[in-house]
């Protein structure tokens, strides 16, 4: 009998040492090795644990919202104007749950845009009870990512950032959090997919390390970590019928954490991504053989601004891209995360396929231009619509308003009170003002005074004309 159980725990020794042996060089830092004694075996992730948890904090935030009581009359053109004083906005306090990773001694924290990126309050706890004010120094809700400054923090515990371009499916990973609110918790598992895009819930641009480690409600924000403790990626979402963890969670990779840490230690006061000026689809199976491609791969160009970076490289329509600074895309939205990892005012190495040739291109990377110059034009007070505001479109009012690459002319960049009353929003695009055409911002007081008391705006909003009118 006692052979038996010393057999079986052979077995189990080999078992898990074979796992070591296959697990990769994780970080410059530390060399993954055999463990060497079973008191080592027995110690599970202990040490790690408490190396890497006192660097991950809960986050208690508060958000106001001005809430209005809904008037009966809200719709009626007559009664509404006598009734808006009626329903005054009243305050709203709501709280949210969620962790953070400290990423400097100082006191840099980063977290989840949903759970502090709207905040008027809040509030950071460390593991040892320490309790510190926290500002947000720069937030994208489009990646789902914020910096925190923690007021007259010092000398606190930090996580190293890991080049995530080399985490590997099938490496350990914990997720470290405060779900429900219970308190701090870790849960293992392993990497179990990576540049997974349109499977998670949210705000973000899709791009994610995906994990079996458990991962709930309070856990955003959170810390993803490899087996020498550094951090690999801040946990984000689930994918989930029920709410719970079925084993699929997300993180947002750490090369993208690293770049949000830069600017905001440069000052930005909003995270700026280079623009690449372009549309695109992955290539599947049947574009690869239109393409005469032998096996789909990268993300081919379906459409390409002039000013794009891409076409002042010497890209065009019809050119698949395959990888960017050496690493494969074939996505737009991997296209989007390698380009806001690569920064702003670099050079990023694109590699392309046009036909059965292959090569590379130097893509200068920059922001949007605001070429032509774009300045607004607001209806001031004694106008014919006051605060209505219009301005040429460019590559800036095309990202800033989301309007499609091909969008020329003259955009809504504010309705105002009145003609945001009528419908109008921004991003419409407005082609004639009571049938006048509309070429230049300049021509909209004119026209407007013409107008009269009844004015129609053609519009196209979203590709599809619209016509509204209104009553001065």
């Amino acid at each position: 009998m006692v052979r038996a159980v010393l057999s079986f725990s052979k077995v189990l020794t080999l078992a898990f040492i074979s796992a070591v042996v296959l697990l990769p060089l994780a970080s410059v830092r530390a060399e993954t090795r055999v463990p060497q004694s079973q008191a080592e075996i027995s110690l599970g992730f202990a040490p790690l644990v408490k190396q890497a948890a006192p660097a991950v904090v809960n986050i208690y935030a508060k958000v106001v919202r001005q809430t209005q009581q809904r008037s009966p009359f809200m719709n009626d053109p007559f009664f509404d104007d006598f009734f808006r004083d009626f329903t005054n906005p009243r305050p709203r306090v709501e709280s949210s749950l969620g962790s953070g990773v400290i990423l400097s001694a100082d006191g840099i924290v980063v977290s989840n845009y949903h759970v502090v990126g709207m905040a008027t309050e809040i509030r950071v706890v460390t593991t040892d009870k320490r309790e510190y004010d926290a500002q947000v120094v720069l937030a994208d809700q489009a990646s789902d990512l914020a910096i925190l400054q923690l007021d007259g923090a010092a000398d606190l515990p930090f996580l190293a950032l890991r080049d995530s371009d080399k985490v590997e499916v099938g490496e350990l990973a914990l997720a470290i959090g405060n779900p429900f609110g219970v308190g701090q918790t870790v849960s293992s598992g392993i990497v179990s997919g990576l540049a997974r895009s349109g499977t998670a819930s949210g705000e973000g641009f899709g791009y994610y390390i995906q994990t079996d480690a458990p991962i709930n409600p309070g856990n955003s924000g959170g810390a993803l970590i490899d087996v020498n403790g550094d951090l690999i990626g801040i946990n984000t979402r689930i994918l989930s019928r029920s709410g719970g963890s079925n084993g699929i969670g997300f993180a947002i990779p750490a090369n993208l954490v690293r770049e949000f840490v830069k600017q905001a230690h440069d000052g930005a006061e909003a995270f700026q991504r280079p623009w690449a000026g372009m549309t695109g689809q992955p290539v599947d199976a049947d574009l690869a053989g239109s393409l005469g491609m032998n096996l789909p791969e990268g993300m081919v160009i379906s459409e390409l601004h002039p000013k794009s970076p891409f076409a002042k490289a010497g890209f065009e329509v019809g050119d698949v891209i395959t990888e960017v600074d050496g690493e494969v895309v074939n996505s737009p939205s991997e296209m989007v995360f390698r380009m806001s990892v690569a920064g702003l005012d670099g050079i990023s190495e694109v590699t392309r396929l046009r036909g059965d040739r292959r090569e590379t291109l130097k893509v200068e990377m920059y922001a949007a231009p605001n070429d032509p110059p774009g300045e607004s034009l607001v209806m001031n007070e004694n106008s014919a619509l006051p605060g209505f505001t219009v301005g040429l479109i460019n590559p800036v009012a095309i990202v800033r308003l989301q309007l499609p690459l091909s969008a020329s002319g003259v955009a809504v960049l504010d309705p105002g009170p009145f003609a945001g009353r009528a419908g109008v929003k921004a991003g419409d695009i407005l082609l004639a003002i009571n049938g006048s055409l509309v070429a230049a911002p300049q021509d909209v007081p004119r026209l407007l005074e013409e107008a009269g008391r009844r004015v129609r705006f053609d519009l196209n909003r979203r590709g599809q004309r619209v016509s509204l009118h209104m009553r001065r």
